[in-house]
């Protein structure tokens, strides 16, 4: 697994290796707003995790995921704040965000 020392530095290798589809949290499941594809937690895989930390500011502390479908041949990430700055989720996405490692 790669390592990386910014959010953008993850963006950037990540999409080198694929992952291409900028996806969004929307409550209960992943949205792109590009393609308007939606995806449920039983739709995706999370095969990478990366925390990064605001040394400064705490506004700055984000988790990265790369995701892969399991139908539809996309590969993807999603950049989300945690803690008070965290977007709302249902539990399920709450779980399955949560299954993961964070490197």
């Amino acid at each position: 697994m790669e390592s990386y020392d910014t959010v953008i530095k993850a963006l950037d290798g990540l999409k080198k290796r694929g992952y291409t589809t900028d996806f969004n949290i929307a409550f209960d499941k992943l949205l792109c707003n590009k393609t308007h594809v939606c995806l449920n937690p039983d739709e995706f895989e999370i095969t990478e995790v990366y925390r990064f930390e605001g040394e400064t500011n705490p506004s700055d502390e984000a988790v990265v995921y790369a995701i892969e479908s399991k139908s539809k041949d996309m590969k993807g990430v999603i950049v989300n704040a945690y803690g008070t700055y965290a977007d709302p989720m249902s539990d399920a996405m709450v779980k399955k965000l949560s299954l993961h490692r964070v490197i």
